[in-house]
């Protein structure tokens, strides 16, 4: 009772002043004064009396209950239990601790009265207590808590005890924020940022450049060795690798004010390698990493854990690489895969487009010559090149053609399977094939995604590429006189080469034109290639239909549309570059329900936002500047506050790096079209 008492300590430190007032109005006021101060003390002692009263009575009601609820030999157990433990009402309120409790936890201050989420937050009082209990941080010190409910409904009881792991959660912290990681540090753009350069300028290009790096490294606890003329390796301690991956690889930023003298800014790729068991296996991730950050075009770190990859930066262009060494190379190596095959298969995506089917055209026409058994596998019913498909047969590719199920039965032990316009096996035009072939090429631009084909014997990926066109434009040059092209495809390549790069004014380098110069100069006719860009008058209704709903989101143009659309795919895609022309918009996003269930978005952008990045928190993918998604089990509606918050969420990640476009709230009418 007496320790009951303390918490009373307030209400009798009152009664005392008042005493003390009654005392002093005794002396120098007349007796009103006296009775009244008199009347307020015995009516606070009465209310203190009352309040002790209720108090006791409510404590041996708790003990009886407690007694009721709890066997004898559960009580023995809870009041000599050797952990620190407490007992509190269902709202929380602690209604009894043991003195461990006091002693270990509360350092011997009383706190009856008080409420258990109060002092302990992590401990969620509505939910049941997880296998490993809750993690707890009072004063200093760490705790594991669990809590149990104990009693009838109007009787229920919570009891919580207190384990302490203080020393072992800090040992494993330190161990955890020792660990080592292992970083590669690339210049992307080294040869061409040096290759006109003279030689001073060159010395204080890397100078600048190695001073960066040093500098950053250092200031984060690491160490730096540079390997080669480009690469350093980096390794630090995981607890500084996590103030980087917040400040979200601010070198990037820093190293693209180093300019060399033909004012081309130096770009860094980054892979991390974190989370390994051993250095040697850090030091491997980091070289996946560094890969993958280089094959979805630069300029950016990506960071390889237990749990797959994470990417930062990104907001650039690819830098293109003016030299051909590596075309050269793997051309000579897919011409010897070539002749030791006993056929060639050559795979696109799903829904074909004019980029796939006139890589696979270009490469298609030279083996047949070179009187190797090839077929293009190639799905008649679901494809966006009705018109390109519908030339080559009428010019010499009507054997060329087979159905995805048809291409089962041409597989042998050294078949040749050629991969163009796509890397990831989910949106191949056959997975089956695909996973039967061994010999595999894969000749894609794409920006590189986490699920790659990885079991390719080449894997030609330069995602600086405007087109899969573009690239086997290049690799026929390579392969000799008699891998020679005719006019028909080369028309087919120059076709897939405008539609990636709308009609050479995106994603256009100088190989580029080299690329369409060398197709003119095997006969491409620019007319009859423009011939295969028109659309019925049907479809160009339905996409100023789509053109006319757009509205527009963070100088993004969104159109979103329930209504069924006659060739979709093409529609939306051609709506979504038209966009693109009204002022002030710097990428658009159309929207259609393709099935009841799915929605796909078609993606644009003019460089300025990245919209690949903006796909991938959808699940999709693409290029800076051109990207795409599906999005599964949902409504228009659903799908469309999906993509603001991506758009939120991109404008959030870059908002160091890219001018903030200012978020505002689309008018109603735009929710469903």
């Amino acid at each position: 009772m007496k320790k009951k008492l303390v918490l009373f300590a307030p209400m009798a430190v009152a009664i005392a002043v008042l005493d003390v007032i009654s005392v002093t109005l005794a002396i120098y006021q007349n007796n009103i004064w006296l009775g009244g101060a008199t009347a307020m003390v015995l009516a606070a002692s009465a209310f203190a009396y009352y309040k002790i009263f209720t108090v006791n009575r409510s404590m041996n009601r708790f003990y009886k209950n407690m007694s009721h609820t709890l066997s004898p030999y559960q009580q023995d157990v809870i009041f000599s239990f050797p952990l620190p433990l407490t007992v509190s009402s269902p709202n929380g309120e602690i209604l009894w601790y043991n003195e461990q409790m006091k002693e270990k936890v509360f350092a011997g201050e009383e706190s009856f009265g008080y409420n258990l989420s109060d002092l302990f937050p992590t401990i969620k009082m509505d939910q049941d207590c997880p296998p490993q209990g809750y993690g707890v941080d009072y004063k200093g010190k760490l705790y594991t808590a669990y809590l149990f409910k104990s009693g009838q409904d109007n009787e229920e009881l919570n009891v919580t005890y207190f384990f302490d792991d203080d020393k072992l959660k800090r040992i494993a912290k330190e161990y955890f924020a020792s660990r080592p990681a292992v970083g590669w540090f690339m210049i992307d753009n080294y040869d061409e940022l040096l290759q006109n350069a003279k030689e001073n300028e060159r010395s204080q290009v890397m100078a600048e450049v190695e001073y960066v790096i040093e500098t950053f490294v250092s200031n984060h606890k690491g160490l730096v060795k540079k390997i080669d003329k480009d690469r350093f390796l980096v390794v630090m301690e995981e607890r500084y690798l996590r103030g980087i991956v917040e400040d979200r690889f601010s070198i990037l930023d820093t190293v693209r004010t180093i300019e060399a003298g033909d004012k081309m800014p130096v770009t860094l790729s980054i892979g991390i390698g974190r989370d390994a068991q051993t250095i040697t296996q850090a030091e491997e991730m980091a070289r996946q990493a560094l890969d993958m950050a280089l094959g979805r075009g630069g300029d950016q770190a990506a960071v390889k854990n237990k749990n797959g990859y994470e990417f930062y930066g990104g907001v650039s262009k690819g830098v293109e690489k003016r030299t051909k060494v590596k075309t050269r190379i793997v051309a000579n190596a897919l011409q010897e895969l070539i002749e030791s095959s006993s056929n060639v298969l050559i795979l696109g995506h799903r829904f074909a487009d004019l980029d796939c089917l006139g890589s696979a055209a270009g490469l298609y026409y030279p083996i047949k010559e070179n009187s190797k058994p090839v077929k293009i596998i190639f799905n008649e019913k679901a494809n966006m090149v009705q018109q390109l498909h519908r030339r080559l047969v009428e010019n010499g590719y009507e054997d060329a053609f087979i159905s995805p199920e048809e291409a089962v039965n041409y597989i042998t032990e050294n078949t040749l399977l050629i991969v163009v316009d796509v890397h990831t096996p989910h949106i191949v035009e056959s997975k089956e094939v695909l996973g039967r072939c061994k010999n595999i090429v894969v000749i894609d631009h794409h920006r590189k995604m986490v699920d790659y084909i990885d079991n390719a014997v080449i894997f030609h990926h330069e995602p600086f590429a405007s087109s899969a066109s573009e690239m086997v434009s290049e690799l026929i040059q390579y392969m000799g006189d008699k891998y020679r092209i005719n006019a028909v495809t080369a028309e087919a390549l120059l076709s897939g080469i405008m539609l990636d790069t709308k009609n050479f004014i995106m994603k256009t380098g100088v190989r580029t034109f080299e690329a369409a110069a060398y197709l003119k100069k095997m006969g491409a006719d620019t007319v009859e290639v423009k011939r295969l860009f028109a659309s019925t008058m049907e479809a160009y209704q339905e996409r100023c239909k789509v053109v006319a709903a757009a509205e527009i989101y963070r100088r993004c143009a969104i159109s979103a549309t329930t209504e069924p659309i006659a060739e979709a795919k093409v529609v939306t895609a051609q709506a979504a570059d038209e966009l693109l022309n009204i002022d002030d918009v710097d990428a658009s996003f159309v929207m259609y329900m393709e099935t009841p269930t799915r929605v796909s978005i078609s993606a644009r952008s003019m460089g300025k936002v990245n919209v690949q990045l903006i796909m991938e928190r959808l699940g999709g993918g693409g290029h800076l500047n051109m990207a795409g998604a599906q999005v599964s089990d949902i409504d228009m509606n659903e799908a469309r506050t999906q993509l603001l918050a991506a758009i939120d969420a991109y404008y959030e990640a870059m908002g160091g790096q890219l001018q903030q476009a200012p978020a505002e709230k689309l008018p109603e009418k735009a929710q469903v079209k």
